[in-house]
């Protein structure tokens, strides 16, 4: 069995990274699934039979029976015909498919891989993290689902956040031990840039979860404009006090007083991002060898695109969020995450 640890090796990092390339359009989909309005559509979770979707009228119109006693549909979509629901359920179905896939293309190979001794005890233990974190953030996805169930016509925007949280985590995790089974080489030194990638880190975690609350509270449709914000840098109601308590935080969808806080968040923290990096840049460049330049202008170059795709998203967010620009804008911030990571990684 020893032997097949080095035999299967090839097969056990193209297996890793399939699973990569899984989670991350797992995470895409769901993007689509918010913007289009679709994830409260099956308002059921059923592990085993829900894998076959309905299959003809009786039964296309049992499921729209339950989705019209969902809030969503009484306070915005009443009305609504069964062709639109059909293209909302297909968003929503194919988002929990591709999750069952996923669950099939992991579980499979890796207990063949098992039988056959192909994994390291490290790499086990790793996997053991990967397939916690999926676990909660399944789980996670439906008590998000089950918020939007209930009073609000959406998906409660702290939960929503949570769940995206774990699905990038278990993303760069499962990207963390790809890259240990591949045999992680490092590019240089830490040095004096171990708190500046640390910091870098904490900056863009921030910033992601601060997207996750502006994604589900919509807040890019109160401001659609750029730089300002409407007619100010800043609203006024920012600096209303009356409006920093915990009703004003819980039941941000009843004011505007959130939807306005993390948008000036997000966008500031975006700009202080983007100086970091510059001068992050600057200073990679008169210390480091020339054959690793490219981190810093990648970096870079991710930042710029970022913002230029958050900018895209705001301005056309009129009447609703656009879902290609609002989408690339989320795969990027994933990408821009793991990035760092990656420079971490590479780094003794």
């Amino acid at each position: 069995m020893k032997n097949n640890l080095q035999k299967d090796r090839h097969w056990v990092v193209s297996w890793l990274f399939i699973g990569l390339v899984m989670v991350f359009f797992q995470i895409v989909i769901g993007g689509v699934t918010r913007l289009t309005g679709s994830g409260l559509s099956i308002t059921r979770w059923d592990i085993v039979t829900g894998i076959i979707p309905p299959l003809n009228m009786d039964q296309w119109q049992e499921a729209f029976k339950l989705y019209q006693q969902t809030p969503q549909y009484l306070k915005i979509n009443e009305g609504m015909e069964l062709s639109r629901f059909k293209f909302i359920f297909f968003w929503e179905y194919f988002h929990r498919l591709w999750a069952r896939t996923m669950g099939f293309i992991f579980i499979i190979p890796f207990v063949v891989f098992l039988i056959r001794g192909s994994l390291k005890k490290e790499t086990i233990r790793r996997l053991g993290v990967v397939v916690g974190l999926a676990a909660v953030a399944a789980i996670f996805g439906w008590i998000m689902v089950a918020s939007g169930l209930i009073n609000r016509p959406w998906v409660n925007a702290y939960k929503l956040t949570i769940h995206l949280s774990l699905g990038i985590s278990l993303f760069i995790f499962l990207f963390y031990t790809w890259q240990k089974e591949k045999g992680i080489e490092p590019l240089q030194e830490y040095g004096d840039w171990k708190k500046v990638i640390h910091t870098f880190i904490g900056l863009a975690i921030i910033q992601v979860c601060f997207g996750g609350f502006v994604s589900g509270m919509k807040s890019a449709m109160n401001y659609p404009t750029w730089p300002r914000m409407n007619a100010d840098w800043i609203p006024s109601i920012v600096f209303d006090t009356s409006h920093w308590n915990m009703e004003a935080l819980l039941l941000y969808d009843s004011a505007g007083f959130m939807p306005a806080l993390v948008q000036v968040i997000h966008r500031f923290l975006a700009y202080g991002i983007f100086i970091y990096a510059l001068v992050f840049l600057w200073r990679w460049m008169r210390k480091e060898r020339k054959e690793i330049h490219w981190l810093a202008f990648v970096l870079l170059g991710i930042i710029i695109l970022q913002m230029v795709l958050g900018i895209l998203t705001l301005l056309g967010s009129i009447g609703h969020i656009p879902v290609l620009t609002g989408v690339l804008h989320q795969g990027l911030g994933i990408l821009f995450l793991t990035f760092l990571f990656y420079f971490k990684f590479r780094s003794k």
